[in-house]
């Protein structure tokens, strides 16, 4: 049977799985609905892509197709069988372009696939297209790519969230069943609490970063979105494990998704869970943030869990640490764009000094050009030492507060934004835009896992909310079986009214 674009939003990864087992729809019936939903959404609405590959998202459906008619089970066939991804663009893919939403990369062609590109193909997933982001991955709106800007699903008028704004959005929109993002301060984070969708960070070394853009390499954690905590657990599942050619990547058993069954079935009675209060007094929490919170731990503390008050002294530096290290790394990741290897050249210099300082000042955004000056500084004779080593110095003591702190809890609670998803161009002052990333940034400092998830919409703007579930490094169960389990005491939209709105209207359809 056919399947038509309304019937492949709705789907999960399971829903995708348990129909190709039970022949209900073929791997490339799937694909053209994808295909479909993205004609009807993408272009006139969303912009969540840079670039679109039906071709290989066909031929990846073609191969799940054959192995399922030669009588394997789609589950055998890999755990994203037939299931339509997206890949953040600084994520290479083979027969793709990298460009990292930077005009510096924009004709740059990917010679390798990135590990978590090769595993998720390996499981069969099919890839669907490049998603936007900021710059580099330099941002918390998706409004500093090169390209284009990315809108909400949920009001087209405001931003998904940054940097992996274009993932979140083509998840929320279901254009994608599941998307993989980058998470460097909170870029997989705040955009799923803006879109409405769950979005996860794995521990620092659970998924191999070879063959992803690098911004901060002490930071950086690829991970996945998806409508449900199933969704990116089993996503999780099929990308983690050690990779040679990543020396900080770690042995990981693919455990996530039997974390969430947990969840599911014995819930969290017992379970002993941190909140900072703290943290509800941080400059520019809302009212409606506030108050979605609060009734999440009323919903933790009826499921039989104890609400436990902590401590986190010097989680108040961390956003001061992270804009001295980040852009300390940023620096010496960039500096390898020089023009003369690879990137943007000007096509009209008359010596090397002037084609590398004009193809660099031409390649580069704003806001990439000033995290590079900050680097540039803070990295220079007589700087260093005042800036970088005391950066280092409270990372150290960040980690320890996070340690002891899972001595006493098995997961921590936050908000995942201090505010809800914000109208484009409204934050134009970048020290605003940074404070987005107050409750995500100290967890990519320690290197723990974390987990936003939907928690409703707020009160004052109908936006979406996202709650923060922060676990012990290597102890993501925890915050799978959190997550599952309040989640299911959730009725809430995973997708975007936008989808039903457009389905409704003449022609909005694109079957």
């Amino acid at each position: 049977m056919s399947l038509s674009p309304a019937e492949y939003t709705g789907f999960s990864v399971l829903d995708i799985l348990t129909g190709l087992d039970c022949r209900d729809f073929t791997a490339r019936d799937v694909a053209k609905a994808a295909i479909a939903t993205i004609e009807s959404l993408e272009a006139e609405h969303v912009g969540a892509f840079i670039s679109l590959t039906p071709e290989m998202a066909l031929k990846a459906a073609g191969n799940v197709d054959g192995t399922c008619v030669s009588g394997a089970s789609p589950f055998e066939a890999g755990l994203l069988a037939g299931v339509p991804i997206g890949y953040k663009d600084n994520m290479n893919l083979l027969g793709s372009r990298t460009t990292c939403a930077s005009r510096m990369m924009e004709n740059y062609e990917s010679m390798v696939n990135a590990t978590c590109v090769s595993k998720t193909l390996a499981a069969g997933a099919l890839p669907m297209g490049k998603t936007n982001l900021d710059e580099f991955a330099f941002g918390s709106s998706t409004e500093t790519s090169a390209f284009k800007t990315t809108h909400n699903p949920w009001d087209l008028t405001r931003v998904p969230g940054g940097s992996s704004g274009g993932s979140a959005a083509a998840v929320a929109s279901g254009m994608l069943t599941v998307a993989l993002g980058s998470d460097t301060g909170g870029s997989i984070r705040q955009p799923a609490s803006f879109c409405g969708v769950v979005g996860f960070k794995p521990t620092y070394g659970v998924v191999s970063r070879y063959g992803v853009v690098a911004f901060g390499s002490s930071l950086d954690q690829v991970g996945p979105f998806g409508r449900s905590v199933a969704d990116v657990a089993l996503t999780t599942d099929a990308m983690c494990g050690h990779d040679v050619r990543d020396s900080t990547s770690q042995n990981i058993d693919p455990t996530y998704y039997k974390s969430v069954l947990a969840g599911q079935r014995e819930g969290i009675k017992g379970m002993r869970v941190g909140v900072v209060s703290e943290y509800l007094n941080a400059p520019g929490v809302t009212a409606e943030v506030t108050a979605a919170f609060k009734e999440a731990l009323q919903r933790v503390e009826d499921l039989g869990a104890h609400i436990v008050e902590l401590e986190l002294p010097h989680a108040k530096a961390a956003l001061s640490a992270y804009y001295v290290i980040g852009p300390c790394e940023a620096f010496s990741n960039l500096s390898r764009f020089d023009s003369i290897r690879y990137g943007y050249c000007v096509p009209d210099a008359t010596t090397m000094t002037e084609q590398y300082e004009r193809s660099r000042a031409e390649g580069f955004g704003p806001e990439v050009i000033r995290r590079i000056l900050l680097g540039t500084y803070l990295l220079s004779s007589g700087v260093y030492d005042t800036y970088y080593y005391p950066a280092q110095q409270v990372r150290t003591l960040i980690t320890q507060d996070y340690h002891s702190a899972f001595e006493q809890v098995d997961v921590l609670l936050t908000p995942t934004s201090p505010r809800t998803a914000f109208a484009v161009g409204e934050v134009s002052d970048p020290t605003t835009m940074y404070l987005s990333d107050i409750f995500t940034i100290p967890i990519n400092i320690a290197g723990n896992g974390g987990l936003s998830l939907p928690i409703g919409l707020g009160l004052d703007s109908g936006m979406p909310v996202g709650l923060q579930i922060i676990g012990p490094q290597f102890k993501d169960s925890n915050i799978m079986r959190v997550a599952a389990a309040l989640e299911a005491t959730y009725d809430i939209p995973r997708l975007a009214p936008l989808v039903q709105e457009l389905s409704n209207t003449p022609g909005g359809d694109a079957r």
